[in-house]
């Protein structure tokens, strides 16, 4: 019997170094771990100690035996990948990790951002240095997109939370939520009372389709839409037409997967989940019955990842829709399908593209349609969407790239709502180099660069440091890397000796911030949501506004 590696994995790579022999891949050191969907062990190898269940913070092994039947591929898909890369190990001990010498005192660090790079980072400067962190958000709760971009259906992806809440509970790490950096506190001053400051701010912006009619009432960034049946403060008073019948999402990620699976899941499913009281009340009185999902490459090139492509298998009362005709593939993608070392990865994911295809439909069920090879070129309606163009796309070779190209032939499908879910975008920060093309600040290691010199002190994590790519345990190997260098300055002598202490720092954000949330008026808010969750039988039950977290907080 071996262990089984399944959909929710998060690619945190905790089970990587508690695996006794080695058989979990690809590694952090691994050239392949920054493209993995997932993570995989090797059913010839695994000796099934379960250490690595343990060690998962969210709970995505399971021993072969107890596998769900809708978790059942996964014994399969695990063994492909160690088909397609057969299993190497020299065991080599992971090298110590670098402490600081005690005599250099206590290391102060400002993370700003609450979110899974943040806390990671926090995590590794604990384990590592006699450290005091503090924790900056501008909302009054932590856990950024775990609380407010994981889709509500997937609750075991939100466990990673659990595993931040149990290792910050010592008060060497502090909250300041609802704080604002640049209102409340600025940069030089976050540098007054630290020795370096790391910036985990995500990538809080998105991608426009740069066509006309983009702005028409009706169409929306899927960044907006997920924060608001989340229960983001920021977005809780938006509102969205499912009025129509019809909904169209404009890319082919997970996020695009998440918004189609809360469209067409049936309301009384969500209710068990901690989706926003006010998102639920809208999706009752919806009357969308299909959602069609453009991408603009080929059922090969999908951006979504195939373990969530495959969890679309288990919605129930809803069909996946896949024209036979959208998988007659160009000359280049049919011969990477027929290369016999094509990555199981990509092959799973054409071959769950056939089996939609193939599979029967029933009318009374909701649809969720992928369209491939689709490029929007018009959003129409006088003063409110009503119809959304496109061109259809042909793929070609340009210097080895594979490139999609609108052809002149168009279609237009009628829709009140379209979600553009194209890509996230980093915003600037205060006081920092920022590149525009990339939307991140420029950086080495996690090393701020401002031209061609490290600015002292101040690091980046996560998507503002390498740009909007990965999943949520992504973020933890690129923490440990910015760690390290933050550490090794700190030995060096490279960063300054903070003029205030943390008294201070209190002292200052108390003036300014009356209304900072502190880890007591966190956890005031986390047990009257979970109180209430209980009451309902949900795992929470959200607040929505910062007048209510703000109340529960002081309570």
């Amino acid at each position: 019997m071996a262990y089984v590696i399944t959909q929710r994995c998060c690619n945190d790579a905790s089970c990587v170094t508690e695996c006794p022999v080695d058989c979990i891949r690809p590694t952090p050191d691994q050239p392949e771990f920054a493209t993995a969907e997932m993570l995989y062990i090797d059913p010839d190898t695994c000796i099934d100690c379960g250490a690595c269940v343990d060690a998962c913070p969210v709970d995505a092994i399971f021993s072969e035996d107890d596998l769900l039947a809708s978790l059942g591929r996964y014994r399969e898909i695990n063994a492909a990948y160690f088909q397609r890369h057969p299993l190497e190990t020299n065991f080599d001990p992971l090298a110590t990790p670098v402490r600081p010498p005690k005599d250099l005192g206590t290391l102060r660090v400002a993370i700003v951002g609450a979110g899974p790079a943040a806390c990671y980072a926090a995590d590794e400067l604990l384990r590592r240095s006699d450290v005091e962190v503090e924790m900056f958000d501008r909302v009054p709760t932590p856990w950024g997109l775990v609380r407010a971009g994981v889709a509500p259906d997937h609750a075991g992806t939100k466990g990673v939370a659990t595993m931040f809440d149990s290792a910050f509970r010592r008060d060497n790490l502090q909250y300041y939520l609802n704080v604002e950096i640049g209102a409340h506190i600025d940069h030089q001053e976050l540098l007054d009372h630290h020795h370096a400051v790391i910036y985990a701010v995500g990538a809080s912006s998105d991608r426009q389709l740069g066509v006309p009619g983009e702005d028409l009432p009706g169409s929306h960034s899927a960044t907006e839409f997920v924060a608001w049946y989340n229960g983001h403060p920021d977005f809780a008073d938006r509102t969205f037409d499912l009025s129509g019948e019809r909904a169209v999402i404009v890319g082919n990620g997970n996020v695009a997967l998440d918004v189609a699976r809360v469209l067409t899941t049936d309301p009384d499913e969500l209710a068990t989940t901690d989706i926003a009281d006010h998102a639920l009340d809208a999706l009752r009185r919806s009357a969308i019955r299909e959602v069609v999902i453009l991408g603009r490459r080929g059922p090969l090139q999908a951006a979504y990842s195939s373990p969530e492509f495959l969890a679309l298998t288990n919605c129930k009362g809803v069909d996946v829709i896949v024209d036979p005709a959208d998988l007659e593939l160009d000359p280049h993608s049919r011969a990477v399908l027929d290369d016999p070392n094509i990555e199981p990865s990509l092959r799973l994911k054409y071959e769950l593209a056939r089996e939609y295809a193939d599979a029967p439909r029933d009318p009374a069920h909701k649809r969720i349609v992928f369209r491939y090879l689709a490029t929007p070129t018009a959003v129409h309606g006088d003063d409110h969407v009503t119809s959304v163009e496109f061109a259809h796309n042909e793929l070609t070779e340009d210097n080895g790239q594979l490139v999609a190209t609108a052809t002149d032939r168009t279609e237009t499908i009628d829709t009140g709502l379209i979600l553009r879910s194209i890509g996230y975008r980093g915003v600037p920060v205060a006081g920092l180099p920022f590149d525009e093309r990339r939307g991140t600040v420029p950086s080495e290691h996690g090393r701020v660069i401002d031209g061609t010199a490290p600015l002292p002190g101040v690091y980046v994590s996560g998507w503002i440091k390498r740009g909007p790519r990965g999943v949520i345990g992504s973020n933890r190997v690129d923490a440990e890397e910015t760690v390290e260098a933050l550490i090794a300055d700190f030995i060096a002598g490279k960063l300054t000796t903070p003029a205030g202490d943390r008294a201070a720092l209190r002292a200052l954000l108390a003036e300014r911030q009356p209304d900072l949330v502190d880890r007591a008026g966190w956890k005031a808010i986390d047990q009257a949501e979970k109180a209430a969750g209980k009451a309902a039988g949900r795992p929470r039950v959200k607040f929505t506004t910062r007048a209510d977290l703000l109340k529960a907080a002081k309570s």
